[in-house]
């Protein structure tokens, strides 16, 4: 019974979240979401109390899961600093690519400039992941691996950066590479390993104080 409440409630969530993505969240109902879902409201409201319950528990979950792998990342000691950094960055880059609904979530949240303690809790959620990294960033430097006068806030924004150009303005992107980039099968075979190792060469310049070493 508790794993039929659990797999009800994720597979509202994954309902909730292309809703939200399609319509922002102004735009979805709950109603709307109840019925794309197949559940009616009393479950709804059982499960996450309002809408805006509804869209915490979905930064929640995909959050957190994230978190979790960034922290084990950042926590193997049998690797190195900038293998932790390549690490990061095919993790973050393919959860980024394999979940567009989420991602334009974020960017609709981050750009209506909401105010209030629903922001501040989203904000907060995706700030811990953000200082995640940053301590393997420091650690980098820490350890002699990366130079000392990198600007790790930059680099962080370098790489939120890079997605949010490429997911959020895909007609000038298309244009710009040459070829449709929300086409899944670009995005699968052609821009996501592009990104990747775009970022890898990236970083491995700016960071890595001897570049022939790095692996």
């Amino acid at each position: 019974m508790e794993k039929e409440k659990i797999d009800k409630k994720d597979h509202i969530l994954d309902v909730a979240e292309r809703v939200f993505a399609e319509h922002g969240f102004d735009g979805a109902s709950t109603r709307l979401i109840s019925g794309e879902a197949g559940v009616n409201m009393a479950m709804l409201n059982y499960y996450f109390g309002s809408k805006e319950g509804l869209l915490l528990s979905i930064f929640e979950r995909r959050t957190a899961t994230f978190r979790d792998l960034i922290h084990v990342i950042g926590k193997n000691e049998s690797i190195s600093s900038w293998q932790k950094v390549v690490e990061y960055i095919e993790a973050y880059i393919g959860r980024v690519f394999n979940n567009n609904c989420f991602q334009k979530m974020i960017h609709q949240e981050m750009s209506v400039r909401r105010t209030g303690e629903l922001a501040d809790k989203i904000t907060n959620m995706i700030m811990l992941n953000v200082n995640e990294f940053r301590k393997i960033l420091h650690e980098g430097i820490e350890k002699g691996e990366f130079k000392r006068d990198i600007d790790t806030d930059m680099v962080v924004a370098t790489v939120f950066g890079v997605k949010s150009q490429l997911l959020n303005a895909p007609q000038i992107c298309s244009l710009m590479l040459g070829y449709d980039t929300q086409d899944p099968q670009n995005m699968e075979e052609k821009l996501k390993p592009r990104v990747i190792d775009y970022l890898k060469k990236l970083l491995k310049s700016y960071l890595l104080i001897e570049n022939d070493n790095a692996k």
